[in-house]
């Protein structure tokens, strides 16, 4: 209990008729197949993906040592009151000096957070594929889900803490929510853009509808759930703090509220920091595990910019 505040095109394919299928699963030429990342010549270079990873914490870095530059320079400049704008120095003390209240109710948040992906990414990968592999159920539930989506989750938050408690449910609920569509939408829209000749190519073969989802479209959709996975993770932690605000015993939501009428704008700021590592611990979690998701589709350099 925490205290309280004081595709590879030139490999040979499987011909059927007019279409080359890359591979087909239902016949023995599946056994000699091999991903693309995993044959020589095309496998991704670690040390390639090395120098991005490191590319992009400098980026980081060096973001966010500019943004601390302005703050101070506009609490130099402005001179606000602490209450209005604290100085970054102050934020700085009140994370050490609060250390352990922040560290227990930070956890409760992250705890939160992560559930709220596990929970949103299951769902929503279960409705994409559902909505592709079942398209008259698709054509009617995903107007549904666009609705669902419209509406402003400040307005779902009180009804999920009333249907499920102030208890953490509620917030992995929220959190849930938050996640779900991009995901949803990314795997949907993945599935739908197939090669058209890989799908004429597999109807020629005696695989079924299911069966073509799982081993020709799903592989190819991956990269498109990866991408929508990229854009859901960083708003798990948004999604429990809206529920945290709307009714809690605890999270960083909750502290931030009992700051906001103490006038601790210094606190407020501290939980803000927080919520911002959280966001970019998961970003990197998800860019960490994308190659593993997708080994047969390596992300490539950007070519350098011609003078």
């Amino acid at each position: 209990m925490c205290r309280t505040l004081e595709p590879d095109p030139g490999h040979a394919g499987v011909g059927t008729g007019n279409a080359t299928l890359p591979f087909s699963p239902f016949s023995s030429a599946s056994r000699a197949w091999t991903p693309p990342a995993y044959r020589p010549g095309v496998k991704a270079s670690g040390r390639l993906l090395g120098g991005r990873a490191a590319a992009v914490l400098f980026q980081t870095l060096f973001g966010l040592l500019a943004a601390l530059a302005v703050w101070q320079l506009a609490v130099l400049a402005l001179r606000p009151p602490p209450y209005m704008l604290p100085a970054p120095a102050s934020v700085a003390e009140v994370l050490w000096r609060r250390r352990d209240l922040l560290l227990c109710e930070g956890t409760t948040t992250a705890a939160e957070a992560l559930l709220g992906l596990l929970a949103g990414t299951a769902a929503g990968a279960l409705a994409g594929l559902g909505t592709v592999g079942w398209p008259r159920l698709g054509a009617l539930a995903w107007p549904v889900l666009l609705v669902l989506q419209s509406l402003p989750v400040f307005a779902l938050a009180p009804l999920l803490v009333l249907w499920f408690g102030f208890g953490m449910a509620s917030k992995v609920a929220m959190s849930a929510i938050v996640i779900f569509f991009p995901v949803a939408s990314f795997l949907a829209d993945g599935l739908r853009r197939t090669d058209p000749d890989l799908l004429d190519a597999t109807a020629l073969t005696e695989a079924t509808h299911w069966r073509a989802i799982r081993h020709v479209r799903l592989p190819l959709a991956m990269p498109a759930f990866v991408s929508g996975l990229r854009v859901a993770a960083p708003l798990a932690p948004l999604g429990a703090v809206i529920g945290e605000w709307v009714g809690a015993s605890g999270g960083l939501g909750f502290l931030m509220i009992q700051a906001n009428a103490r006038l601790q704008t210094d606190l407020m700021f501290a939980c803000l920091a927080l919520l911002a590592a959280m966001t970019l611990l998961l970003r990197a979690a998800v860019d960490a595990i994308a190659p593993r998701l997708v080994p047969w589709a390596p992300e490539t350099s950007p070519l350098p910019s011609r003078s």
